[in-house]
């Protein structure tokens, strides 16, 4: 990019395809467990992995994939007129209210043997806090891909991501300079992308080292 770079306050716009989507060890056997339902047991998956690690990015290729429905755990209540067949995608599911287990609990008996079901979450299905001794059951018993934290290489792929999401094009050097200075987790990635976008936008200033510098300093 030449001459002064310039932003603009557009909405973020997240590349959510299979292209788009950065594989490396720290993610690749979910990649793969994901990318291949017929060999999941029972026709369900759980998708486990930290905040922003990119469920929701491996959620949407599945859906891309599959043709699946996408259901967020919150807003499952017991009035929810769930898919009766196909395949479902059912994200957050930490976040499944007490209102919503009923929902779940005859979601999961449709699809069985009908159906592939996605799950993700934060946390286990060991830990989900789920009331309903049936539903509680069955998703604990059901297999489990996990995403690490990020490795060097995702780290520098996921903050570049981040970047072109938000449609600004770093400084030569900037993401391996971010890389080796902020925590090597998917969040904090997240939250320097998001400060650099805001501090350029309220100060003018290029999105550059010096930038990321200062606001690096005051942590």
């Amino acid at each position: 990019m030449t001459g002064e770079q310039l932003f603009f306050n557009w909405p973020t716009r997240v590349a959510l395809g299979r292209d788009d989507f950065f594989v490396t060890d720290a993610n690749a056997s979910a990649y793969a467990m994901v990318s291949a339902p017929d060999s999941w047991p029972s026709g369900k998956l759980a998708l486990i992995g930290p905040k922003a690690s990119g469920k929701t990015h491996l959620a949407r290729v599945f859906a891309q994939m599959t043709g699946a429905v996408i259901l967020s755990a919150a807003d499952l209540t017991d009035t929810t007129d769930t898919p009766r067949a196909g395949h479902v995608v059912v994200e957050d599911l930490q976040d499944l209210r007490p209102e919503g287990e009923e929902a779940l609990f005859h979601l999961h008996n449709n699809l069985a043997g009908q159906g592939y079901l996605l799950l993700t979450a934060t946390i286990a299905p060991s830990r989900w806090s789920i009331a309903l001794p049936d539903l509680a059951s069955r998703m604990q018993g059901t297999a489990v891909a996990r995403i690490s934290d990020p490795d060097d290489q995702l780290l520098a792929a996921v903050i570049m991501k981040l970047f072109e999401d938000r449609q600004i094009a770093p400084t030569p050097g900037l993401v391996a300079y971010l890389s080796s200075r902020i925590e090597r987790s998917f969040y904090a990635a997240q939250d320097i992308v998001a400060r650099l976008d805001a501090e350029a936008l309220s100060s003018g200033r290029k999105v550059n080292e010096r930038l990321a510098r200062a606001l690096l300093e005051k942590d």
